[in-house]
């Protein structure tokens, strides 16, 4: 069972309370939940969340709705400074029920910053939290869902595949490593994750390339890095994965 590790978030007049909590690159803090909504947001580096097989990699750019008691494990592909906003659900206007990404731009970012000061007098502290809600705006993309693999002949080949986002070998020299046919290894990856091979492999990639890009990698050097022969075919699958260009995700 998870801990609602914000249980003793002090009241405040306001929604909202501010948290820091400083990750180093490839820190994760275990799953757990709050009894909070929290707004999961850095200053600098990169964060990525997860809940359940669903994935977000968070620039400063754009920041992640947890509604209160979705169990979620954070991280940090870069040294990072996770912000917390936490906000009281019986006094929030928003209900979101899923977690959403929304974008942050300076104005955002600076009310964060300002609601984290311990000197704000009541009446700054709830203007500042009524614009904050104001600019909360979720964004066009979808999460990247990357199933992990039960069966250990699937997973054999889902562990390769991690490793090395950039092997290119065919559903049939993977079949032959594991030493089954390619019709058996067909059926035991929907069986086993609930997508096919290609599906599954295209999630894989494109949820190692979005740390690369937010880092500031050239497309064209990240596509090569996770499989990809052009850069054009990269783009393609990210559009159709995500539902929008990696420059408008990491941009917000």
């Amino acid at each position: 069972m998870s801990e609602a590790v914000d249980s003793t978030v002090p009241p405040g007049v306001g929604v909202i309370v501010v948290g820091h909590f400083p990750l180093t690159s490839g820190e994760w803090i275990p799953a757990h939940s709050h009894t909070h909504h929290q707004l999961a947001w850095t200053r600098s580096g990169v964060l990525s969340v997860a809940v359940d097989d669903s994935y977000w990699v968070l620039p400063p750019t754009r920041a992640l709705w947890l509604p209160a008691a979705v169990e979620h494990r954070t991280g940090a592909t870069r040294d990072a400074l996770l912000c917390g906003l936490y906000f009281d659900p019986e006094r929030c206007a928003l209900d979101w029920t899923e977690p959403t990404a929304v974008g942050v731009d300076g104005l955002l970012a600076h009310l964060i910053g300002y609601l984290g000061r311990d000197d704000l007098p009541d009446d700054a502290r709830l203007r500042g939290e009524a614009v904050v809600m104001d600019l909360l705006h979720p964004l066009p993309s979808l999460p990247i869902d990357v199933p992990p693999a039960v069966d250990e002949r699937v997973r054999a080949v889902t562990d390769a595949l991690l490793a090395d986002p950039g092997d290119s070998r065919s559903l049939d020299a993977h079949a032959r490593a594991i030493g089954v046919s390619r019709r058996t290894l067909t059926r035991l990856f929907v069986q086993d994750t609930g997508m096919s091979f290609d599906r599954w492999r295209t999630h894989m990639r494109l949820r190692a390339a979005l740390p690369l890009l937010a880092e500031g990698r050239p497309v064209s050097s990240v596509a090569r890095a996770v499989g990809y022969s052009t850069p054009s075919a990269f783009l393609a699958a990210f559009r159709r994965t995500v539902g929008t260009s990696p420059g408008r995700y990491l941009d917000g």
